[in-house]
């Protein structure tokens, strides 16, 4: 059993209140893999799933090489070390989908053997995934704030689960994964904030040029305080001591963010998506007659009323 962490923990720059009544570690779930039933059971009434060691270590490790290496190429990390420490340098997009090109490793871990595996037992049929792969590659500083996944790709079926896979090992210095407990069920998020969609635009609200208005870049933020929002909802922020091989899946629903990064290293990790191929897809995020997803942006406005 993992010790809560002995460092300070902090989200968005502000200290975390690590007592039990606002937060804990994340509830293992590797004893129910085999058991399907009781793993939906679960993730319904959780919002998450945790398998510690589900994943191949040494597949993961794989597609980190490959991963490292091209922030070495980019100047990002320091090559005076060994590329797989991804010690940083400087300069740093965060989300870095080229990660994923030509890492066939990746690929392979993300979309087939045990991933794929799992969530075709999990949703009862043959599944898809998104075609973009959301590659994190976090120096450290401030995390990511809390959202939810529904406000960025929520056009196709509410059936659709988020997996965060760490490359590499995240202690919990890197700031890895939080997600707030229970709250895929808060009523008042699912009925207001969750049915957002960041790339309308408000065929209601004109701006200074008279034309429909668009969303502000960080309208799908649920929240600039998380120690405030915890206190809101009275639910309990979870993570844990990741390591290469574990595995986080979570509703799209589900409240998350991503620690603050106190280490010298680039956390690196990823966010796919993954759902029955009979149902809806958002098509902001998969391949169309060949080409690549159109992700936000311009080509993905939609006149709503807001």
């Amino acid at each position: 059993m993992v010790a809560s962490p002995s460092i300070k923990l902090t989200f968005l720059e502000r200290e975390l209140d690590t007592s039990p009544d606002a937060f804990g570690l994340m509830r293992s779930s590797i004893d129910l893999v085999d058991n399907v039933e009781a793993m939906r059971h679960r993730l319904e009434e959780e919002g998450y799933v945790y398998l510690p060691g589900y994943l191949d270590r040494d597949e993961v490790m794989a597609a980190r090489a490959v991963m490292c290496e091209k922030l070495r190429a980019m100047g990002a990390i320091d090559p005076d070390r060994p590329a797989n420490e991804a010690i940083y340098r400087d300069g740093l997009g965060r989300i870095m989908p080229e990660l994923a090109e030509d890492n066939p490793s990746l690929l392979n871990l993300l979309y087939a053997g045990r991933m794929a595996s799992f969530y075709e037992r999990l949703l009862g049929g043959p599944v898809r995934h998104f075609d973009y792969t959301w590659c994190r590659a976090v120096p450290p500083g401030v995390g990511t704030h809390p959202h939810c996944d529904v406000v960025y790709m929520g056009r196709g079926t509410p059936r659709l689960y988020t997996s965060w896979t760490p490359i590499g090992d995240v202690p919990f210095e890197d700031g890895g994964l939080v997600v707030m407990e229970g709250s895929h069920r808060i009523r008042k998020l699912r009925d207001h904030y969750c049915r957002k969609d960041v790339d309308a635009v408000c065929s209601n609200q004109l701006d200074e040029e008279g034309q429909a208005r668009k969303q502000d870049p960080t309208f799908g933020v649920l929240s600039r305080d998380p120690v405030s929002l915890r206190r809101a909802l009275g639910l309990r922020w979870l993570t844990h001591d990741f390591h290469a091989g574990d595995l986080v899946v979570f509703s799209i629903f589900a409240v998350h963010g991503g620690l603050d990064n106190h280490g010298q290293r680039v956390r690196i990790s990823t966010d796919s998506r993954y759902q029955l191929a009979a149902e809806p897809a958002d098509d902001r995020w998969i391949s169309i007659d060949g080409r690549p997803p159109r992700t936000h942006g311009e080509a993905s406005h939609r006149e709503l009323v807001c």
